[in-house]
């Protein structure tokens, strides 16, 4: 099967299943003959100025995402509940270097093209075992992860070093394979990046290992009076050209290409990057990781459940300590509950008996209790089912 393609729909006896598609147009919207064409695709999609979303519960999208994704939209994302899931992210080239995007997207799980003036970037993740849940929704999603298209413009090259870890326990990168630039902040992934890394199972383990080789995230943002001062000198022309831009709205991404150029005109000391690491090297981290990990939390439940035993033994006592004040009156409430001859009744019964055996044992006066039992067994030695209970409950003479 071409993994680049969702698979085809599946049905099993009378279950259906899932497959959810939506796309985004962010940088412009639909034209009306466009949602015309998109509409002869599907008569039953949602489509509006900026979207295109649709259900499967039988049957097939009829359309190539690939295609739709030059044509019209900027963003995509696919999930069935056989547990194929699919990003994909379109973006100008003046924005983002396709020869940046080969140094990461580089197996497929992670693939790109380009396509006209943009490259668009491919993401997969396919659940061998089909473990996903049969009750998974995908609306909301991709608003949750289309920020990161923002950040990848702006230069923040995160997301594609995901894309490149994912690729690895699918054994599409070689363990001697060296890592790529390490992007700065792997260790603070935003909310989007991590919507990414969620959507797509990258392991977290793994992220951890990466993130040793990641420098701190970048200095804040420029002040206005930085950013001021910088735009007054830059040369007219080039000012003539941004005021084109902002006037016409050719260009989405002005803020983000001009946020760029005056990083790189004003660069910061930043750490020595360390050395790039072999993707077995990463794996080794990651099952080391995980290893201590898994260790803590053993040891975390392994402390829990000591405090959850003390804390019980405590309100044991103290169960204990309020029975010890009238004795006389827990007999007393034994036998009214016994002469109810009903099962409910006999099993609150044999508990409070339980709590007294206990308590006398507590106390060194457990004579005085068994010569209780003994009378109460005596008297209701007609009754199988309440000395049956008692004998569960280990309540003997």
């Amino acid at each position: 099967m071409d993994r680049r393609l969702p698979p085809l729909g599946r049905t099993v006896g009378t279950v259906s299943e899932y497959q959810y598609y939506e796309f985004s147009a962010v940088d412009r919207p639909l034209t009306g003959r466009e949602r015309a064409e998109l509409r002869s695709l599907s008569t039953r999609a949602n489509i509006t100025a900026t979207s295109f979303a649709n259900t499967y519960e039988w049957g097939n999208f009829k359309a190539d995402p690939r295609k739709l994704m030059e044509r019209y939209f900027d963003a995509h994302l696919y999930l069935a509940n056989w547990g194929s899931r699919r990003l994909m992210l379109r973006l100008p080239k003046h924005v983002l270097d396709s020869g940046t995007v080969a140094q990461y997207c580089q197996g497929d799980s992670a693939s790109a093209w380009t396509a006209g003036e943009h490259v668009i970037i491919d993401l997969h993740d396919e659940d061998e075992d089909g473990t996903d849940e049969w009750d998974l929704d995908g609306h909301g999603l991709l608003t949750s992860i289309i920020p990161v298209r923002a950040g990848l413009a702006a230069g923040d090259l995160r997301l594609l070093y995901l894309a490149w870890l994912r690729c690895i326990p699918s054994e599409e990168i070689a363990d001697d394979e060296p890592e790529p630039p390490v992007p700065a902040g792997m260790g603070t992934l935003d909310a989007s990046l991590t919507a990414v890394a969620e959507f797509l199972r990258i392991d977290p383990d793994l992220i951890a290992a990466a993130t040793t080789g990641s420098a701190p995230p970048a200095a804040s943002e420029p002040t206005a009076a930085q950013l001021r001062t910088w735009v007054v000198g830059l040369p007219a022309r080039d000012k003539d050209a941004i005021l084109s831009d902002l006037i016409t709205g050719g260009d989405s991404h002005l803020r983000s290409q001009l946020l760029r150029r005056y990083r790189a005109a004003h660069p910061t000391d930043t750490p020595t990057p360390a050395a790039a690491r072999t993707a077995g090297q990463l794996l080794a981290t990651a099952a080391d990781l995980r290893a201590e990990r898994e260790r803590r939390d053993a040891e975390q439940r392994e402390r829990d459940q000591v405090s959850r035993e003390r804390s019980a033994a405590a309100a044991r006592q103290r169960h204990l300590d309020t029975l010890a004040v009238d004795q006389p009156a827990v007999w007393q409430r034994v036998d009214e509950l016994i002469a109810t001859k009903k099962p409910r009744e006999y099993d609150t019964a044999v508990q409070l008996l339980v709590d007294l055996h206990d308590l006398s044992e507590r106390d060194g006066d457990s004579s005085s209790f068994q010569h209780g039992l003994a009378e109460l067994r005596a008297a209701h030695a007609r009754k199988p089912s309440l000395l049956e209970r008692l004998n569960l409950a280990g309540l003997e003479t």
